[in-house]
Formats: structure tokens, C-alpha cells, sequence
């Protein structure tokens, strides 16, 4: 069989999990900071590198672009979208609100078995920080966010907050692989998890309020460090 007829037998679904296969390791690389804000991305080197068609190429840039991680320039292709520390605030001011909603819901409707789960993923969580692996930590940080989701049973929210998370959390990685930060947060995060385990949606609204405000304290903090002091006159 030809490789033109395969490819037009091929399953729906399979293209699709293509599509998403892309789109997933693009926007973890610029998550992680491997493609740098302006950064062009060219269609036929992200081709080449994902063994990927241009087609599921260009399907992932417009869905990244959707999410607010690319930036789609007319007739120059795309580029990693540059994301200030004052517009990822606004952002995290945002969340406040849309994921204590998320974090409340789930302690209201929480079961014993997933209870267990996120007493497990709170032991991993502070495991990974006294051993130094900010890495597994990062992950264990994306993973806690998406569970409170997707157990809020609220898709309004899950689908705002996705985009959000998305636009603001590469400066949240950036704070995490700061072993100072990860001390600070990883009881930040325990007290979240601490209050949906406890089933006291009030409490679980405060705990997060709580963190995301820690947060923007520590991206402005970092934002003025980086600055620096201003040029004499």
C-alpha cells in the first residue's frame, strides 16, 4: 500500500493525537523556557525536530497562539509570545478568584479515594523539595493545579483557568527552580491540599488566595532584583 493511500486511511484519532502530541511538547518547551520569549519557531524545524507533518505543525502554533503562548505574525510565521512580569500578574490576580472557585468545589465533592491521592501527592511534593529536585517538584506543581480541576466539576472555570495557567506559568517555573521559593511554596501548596482533604471549601479559597498573592509578591520581588538599582544621573 501506497504511503499517500495510508495516510488517508488513516484514523481521524490518530491525526488528532498527533496534533495534541505536538502541541503538548511545544508548550511544555516554552513552560520550561527552552524556546525564549520573541523566539521565532519555524514550522519546518519544528517539523524536522517532532517528526511531525507541517500540517500538525501549524495546527499546534494556532492552538498555542489561542492559549496565548505564540504569537502569530502576518506573513513572518510565529514566535514565543513575551509575557511581562505586570501582565503575568494580572493574570495570577485573575486566577485568584476563577481557582479558589475550582479549589472550593473540589472540597465540597471530594472522595475518601481522592483524599488518599492528594495526601500521597502532598508527601511526593514536600519529598521532592528536601531532596533538592525542583524539577519533579515543577511537576508535581502543574499536576496539583490541573487535579483541583478537573475535580471541580466546573468546566467553565477549568477551561478559563487552563488558558490562564498556560499564559502565567512560565514565570511560576522560573520561581519554582529557586530552592529558597520551593520552601516557601511546597507549605503554601501542603495548606491547599490540607484544606480540600479537610473538605472545608472556605478554608480551600483562602489557601489558595493565599499562595497566588505569595507568588506575585515573589515575581515582583524577582522582577525588581533583576532590574536593578537605577543608572545615576
Amino acid at each position: 500500500m501506497s504511503s499517500t493511500l495510508e495516510n488517508a486511511l488513516r484514523p481521524a484519532d490518530a491525526e488528532a493525537g498527533a496534533d495534541q502530541r505536538v502541541t503538548d511538547v511545544i508548550r511544555d518547551a516554552i513552560i520550561r523556557g527552552e524556546y525564549v520569549p520573541n523566539q521565532r519557531l519555524v514550522e519546518a524545524d519544528l517539523s524536522a525536530a517532532f517528526s511531525a507533518s507541517r500540517a500538525t505543525v501549524r495546527t499546534a502554533l494556532l492552538e498555542l497562539a489561542g492559549e496565548g503562548l505564540v504569537e502569530r505574525l502576518p506573513n513572518r510565521g510565529s514566535r514565543v509570545r513575551a509575557i511581562s512580569v505586570d501582565e503575568a500578574i494580572e493574570i495570577l490576580e485573575v486566577r485568584i478568584g476563577v481557582e479558589g472557585l475550582c479549589a472550593a468545589k473540589t472540597a465540597a465533592s471530594l472522595t475518601d479515594e481522592d483524599a488518599e491521592a492528594f495526601g500521597r501527592l502532598r508527601a511526593a511534593m514536600i519529598e521532592s523539595v528536601a531532596e533538592g529536585d525542583l524539577v519533579e517538584y515543577a511537576r508535581l506543581n502543574r499536576y496539583l493545579d490541573v487535579r483541583v480541576r478537573e475535580l471541580s466539576n466546573h468546566a467553565t472555570a477549568s477551561d478559563v483557568l487552563a488558558r490562564l495557567h498556560a499564559q502565567s506559568v512560565r514565570h511560576q517555573f522560573k520561581l519554582s527552580s529557586r530552592p529558597q521559593r520551593a520552601k516557601v511554596s511546597v507549605w503554601e501548596h501542603a495548606a491547599i491540599i490540607d484544606a480540600v482533604v479537610a473538605r472545608d471549601p472556605d478554608a480551600a479559597e483562602q489557601a489558595v488566595r493565599s499562595h497566588l498573592l505569595s507568588v506575585i509578591d515573589a515575581l515582583r520581588d524577582i522582577s525588581s532584583s533583576e532590574s536593578g538599582p537605577p543608572a545615576a544621573p
